[in-house]
């Protein structure tokens, strides 16, 4: 579908790709060149669907993200934008004649006359800028994201105006950074009016008022989801932790409060202790549904789908009748979608797969997508009723392909999809095609473990193939049918190596029993559960050699597996991994985590005032529980910390590459640094590669491409 030209470019603007590919192969470059489609908005007379595609130029090393329309059946696509700077969070007006949008930090607005974007009008002048924004359901307000200064975190220039070029941090409580950022800065939401004047400080409200410096959204991954308006456009639902410092650092525990714009009272709303996140209500107002963690320091417990009756009037809202939907439903629920009195969601379920839910006010839950439907689908944007059942446009994506939109119908013929965007196949076209397929290994305790493998194109079972074994990050998380920008499957494969993705102990789309073994548990089942998978793809007679390649919880499981394996794997790459847990326990920030996986709140009761614990294996020092510490007397901490992949360097012998970035601040690159210096005190082939301006992630263009390039000259080098 050629796309209309419909808006003169900015100077510095950044298009689709023009690349070609050479003999069907891809490379790092085709990985970077591909348009990443997002955020898509149905316009209120559900004519047309809004979305957003960022492009990449290497060159310039930056991206851009535009504004792209459409029909709803995929026909008829226009570019919207081509501006030279980003734009996000695009939504509709009322009428649907004008977008409102985020560029710059600024909140603008401009008309839409026909598949033409007219003049942007700046709705906001917030010196902080804005980082996210809801409108009202009237549109006569807005709530937005934006940042305050964090008094805890002293900076010269707070004692002494004149040494405003000196750059220091000091502190006294924990949470001082934060993943990839000093803590600087807090965010907060405001309330302001929409439309009559521009946005600024002086006619914001603060909804938290003059409570302490608490997150709203909590860092560092919320934004606005977190919020929701209430059809009324007068009451906010939201989440919080409302903690600072240490007890911040050690808790998970947000809960849900609703927030009254008139009068600027706050009202909780009663939950259990854990993370409360995401609260939507219903069309009507009657219903609040949120995703609600039972236990207070895990971040990996059951994701349950809560509702609440609401009763809304003059008078304020009323919250009664607070239960689990789905007490039986023993899979993580999210992206809650409303539509009538019927939640949609996207769970992770047994096939290995995302699919998609609808579950009614009784508690009756049916899967919509079919086990044999190969993608990950995420939660609908939109619920259409037809004539002949109810279509919802949602995204999904692939091991073959990244985030593309796609239309899901339930008729009473059945349930049929359709892909509606084609973003990037002009590329994709160009490549020859890789074939996945699942396969069961037994475990070391006969459970069956399942994997997804990867075939390079044409491959030939006659033929000798090298293969790599990903060791996933979390460590609770999947191995789905997903698509990464940073562990490309499908570019593995067309470079030549088979790939297995082993959904080992910890994974969450088989249940919660499954997913929580790995707690307490880091050096036993789920490293058995590697080598299970390990031996059983290298006893392939058309595999010859295995790496074995991992990030995050996955770097961790790399350098553990150098000290366990003997001879199974060929060599390995450890990109942010955990070498040393005394020190990461230490030097991490988000101590709940660390705290718990550890081995530590085995006995679990909520105490509302300490906020967690308290832990019958457990110490406590200054309120804090932290039976998981080095110095706990817990059985599973010191088996844990006895363990360390540090503890184990004199039986490393096989290559080694580990990366990091210097921003990390969840693992310190000095985790990579050591595990470097070890493998060369032990004479082992090893590279360092560390990133001084990057953090977990390497998101800069020309270091990604630079990341992918040594990551297959080391894995080329002792593979082929």
């Amino acid at each position: 579908m050629a796309i209309s030209c419909v808006q003169k470019e900015d100077s510095g603007y950044v298009g689709p790709s023009d690349i070609r590919i050479e003999d069907g192969v891809m490379t790092p470059e085709t990985l970077l060149s591909l348009g990443r489609l997002s955020d898509p908005q149905l316009s209120p007379d559900g004519s047309r669907i809004l979305y957003g595609v960022s492009y990449t130029d290497i060159a310039a090393n930056r991206s851009c993200r535009n504004l792209f329309l459409c029909h709803p059946d995929g026909s008829g696509k226009v570019q919207l934008t081509r501006y030279a700077k980003s734009v996000s969070g695009a939504r509709w007006s009322l009428d649907g004649e004008s977008i409102y949008f985020l560029q710059g930090g600024q909140l603008w607005k401009a008309p839409l006359k026909g598949n033409k974007l007219g003049k942007r009008v700046q709705l906001s002048d917030v010196p902080n800028g804005i980082g996210d924004f809801k409108l009202s359901p009237d549109q006569e307000q807005v709530l937005y994201v934006s940042t305050v200064k964090n008094t805890a975190l002293e900076q010269p220039a707070d004692s002494d105006p004149a040494l405003d070029k000196a750059k220091a941090y000091a502190t006294e409580d924990l949470m001082y950074r934060h993943w990839d950022h000093w803590v600087t800065e807090v965010p907060r939401t405001y309330v302001a009016p929409l439309g009559k004047q521009r946005i600024t400080p002086e006619n914001s409200v603060d909804i938290l008022g003059t409570e302490e410096l608490f997150e709203l959204p909590t860092e560092p991954f919320g934004g606005a989801e977190q919020l929701d308006w209430a059809p009324d456009s007068r009451h906010i639902v939201y989440s919080c932790r409302k903690k600072v410092g240490k007890q911040y650092a050690f808790s998970t525990n947000t809960a849900i409060y609703i927030y009254d714009t008139l009068t600027g009272k706050t009202m909780d709303v009663k939950t259990d202790g854990g993370y409360d996140t995401d609260p939507v209500w219903s069309p009507d107002g009657t219903h609040l549904a949120w995703i609600s963690m039972e236990r207070d320091g895990y971040e990996a417990d059951r994701q349950r789908l809560f509702v609440a009756d609401t009763e809304i009037d003059g008078d304020g809202v009323r919250v009664q009748n607070i239960r689990e939907l789905l007490p039986e439903f023993d899979h993580d629920v999210a992206g809650l979608m409303w539509h009538g009195n019927e939640l949609f969601f996207n769970a992770l379920v047994g096939e290995g797969i995302q699919a998609l839910w609808c579950a009614d006010l009784s508690g009756d839950v049916q899967r919509i997508t079919a086990p044999d439907w190969n993608y990950d689908f995420f939660s609908p944007f939109a619920v259409l009723d037809r004539e002949d059942g109810v279509e919802l446009l949602a995204s999904y994506y692939c091991l073959k392909f990244p985030t593309e939109l796609v239309s899901v119908k339930i008729t009473e013929e059945g349930v049929s999809f359709a892909q509606l965007s084609h973003e990037n196949q002009a590329i994709l076209d160009q490549l020859a095609d890789v074939r996945d397929e699942r396969v069961f290994v037994e475990t070391v305790d006969h459970q069956q473990m399942l994997c997804w493998v990867l075939y390079p194109p044409q491959f030939d079972p006659s033929q000798q193939y090298p293969a790599i074994e990903i060791v996933l990050g979390g460590p609770q998380g999947s191995n789905s049918q997903d698509w990464s920008y940073r562990w490309c499957y499908r570019l593995m494969a067309q470079q030549g190596y088979i790939v297995i993705l082993p959904n080992r102990r910890g994974t969450t789309a088989f249940g919660q029993a499954w997913k929580e073994q790995i707690s307490g548990d880091y050096p036993g089942l789920n490293m058995q559960d590697y080598l299970s998978a390990g031996r059983y793809i290298k006893s392939q007679p058309y595999v010859d050699k295995l790496a074995c390649v991992g990030a995050s919880y996955g770097g961790y499981s790399a350098y553990m597996l150098e000290g366990l394996h003997g001879d199974l794997f060929d060599c390995f790459v450890a990109h942010a991994g955990i070498f040393d847990e005394k020190q990461l326990w230490y030097t991490t920030e988000e101590m709940w985590f660390a705290n718990w996986d550890n081995g530590g709140l085995t006995e679990y009761a909520y105490d509302p005032d300490l906020g967690m614990g308290p832990a019958r294996d457990g110490i406590t020092f200054g309120g804090m529980q932290q039976a998981g510490a080095p110095y706990a007397s817990t059985p599973k901490a010191q088996r844990h910390y006895a363990n360390s992949p540090s503890s184990m360097v004199t039986k490393w012998h096989t290559p080694i590459l580990c990366i990091h970035g210097m921003m990390d601040y969840r693992i310190p690159y000095e985790q990579g640094m050591a595990a470097f210096n070890a493998a060369q005190m032990m004479g082992v082939p090893s590279k360092l590669l560390v990133f001084p301006e990057e953090s977990h992630w390497i998101l800069q263009p020309q270091n990604s491409l630079y990341w992918h390039r040594v990551l297959y000259d080391w894995l080329d080098r002792w593979m082929k």
